[in-house]
């Protein structure tokens, strides 16, 4: 049976921790944490966790109680809990090259991520814009979209991680096209949807107020959500984003688009945080993640919340299951 892989991502932060979680799972499929072994073991002997880690070597069958599978990447360099390090950066990418690679030859059904930190992997002279990115360079594809979802909400994003200043130019009739194909073929295939109900976001206040506060909605996005509705599809045009993010609108809605970043996921995380969870749609492979960060301050202390890693093992689960 074809495993599922988590990445523990910055080895400085709390993915080691949420991890060492999984060991209490009892799911059919295996899963393989790719980590440095001993980080693992010494990050569990500071919370106090007896875990029998399992050398994965090819051959799984599901993890005994208390038990861990382990696929080991060996650190650059030692770790201090809390304190970043530029020379472990190259160990965080490897993590997520080899999750995509077993993930398009298909030695493995997907994968989940726990957070990785931007900044420090820049600092050491790596371009990285975020997991997303990384993905969808490794699987060739020409655009991917990033959707969060808690259970009862689902938010897709138009732009990602851009500054916002640059986002009205981003929004093109092209870009627009792609990311609505993509999130209505997924929501189909993937999340067995026949039809799909979607409400759109204005990128302005008010949805641009007929022209008086930004002309994108009339000149670029509606043009192009009215081909959709001309084609069948429920797709609203451009609603004001301070009340579509109300219950009147979102009971009759099974995914909401975003026009950037901080414009649907700020609600979104106020609704569920810490069992919300991040899924990279337009892949050809599954790969969901945490919907937080490193959380430096907390590794190796015991405080660390593992619900939105056990969300995201459950969803890649399930959706391996159906596809």
């Amino acid at each position: 049976m074809k495993p599922l892989y988590v990445t523990s991502g910055e080895p400085a932060g709390i993915g080691p921790d949420i991890c060492l979680a999984l060991t209490s799972r009892e799911d059919e499929r295996p899963i393989v944490v790719l980590a440095d072994a001993d980080l693992l073991a010494k990050r569990a002997a500071q919370l106090g966790l007896e875990i029998a880690f399992i050398t994965y070597t090819g051959q799984l069958h599901p993890a005994p109680a208390g038990s861990l599978y382990v696929e080991h990447i060996a650190l650059a360099d030692h770790v201090v809990e809390g304190v970043l390090n530029s020379k472990n950066s190259a160990y965080v990418l490897e993590q997520l090259r080899r999750s995509a690679e077993y993930a398009l030859s298909g030695k493995s059904v997907g994968v989940a991520t726990a957070p990785v930190q931007k900044s420090i992997i820049n600092d050491a002279g790596i371009a990285f814009s975020g997991h997303t990115e990384f993905y969808q360079e490794c699987a060739g594809v020409e655009r991917v979209v990033m959707m969060l979802a808690t259970k009862t909400l689902r938010v897709a994003l138009a732009t990602t991680h851009l500054p916002l200043r640059d986002v009205a130019d981003a929004i093109t009739p092209e870009r627009l096209q792609q990311v609505i194909d993509i999130l209505l073929h997924d929501l189909k295939t993937k999340f067995k949807m026949s039809e799909p109900r979607i409400l759109v976001c204005g990128l302005n206040p008010h949805a641009g107020e007929d022209g008086y506060l930004g002309r994108e909605e009339i000149d670029v996005i509606n043009p192009v959500l009215n081909e959709y509705r001309a084609a069948g599809h429920r797709i609203s045009l451009c609603l004001p984003a301070d009340t579509l993010f109300t219950p009147e609108y979102l009971q009759n809605a099974d995914a909401v688009l975003a026009m950037y970043h901080d414009q649907g996921l700020p609600v979104l995380k106020s609704q569920g945080f810490g069992e919300a969870i991040n899924i990279t749609l337009g892949l050809p492979f599954i790969r969901t993640s945490v919907d937080h960060g490193t959380a430096l301050s907390l590794a190796g202390t015991g405080q660390a919340k593992s619900s939105s890693l056990h969300v995201a093992v459950d969803l890649a689960l399930a959706l391996a299951h159906s596809t």
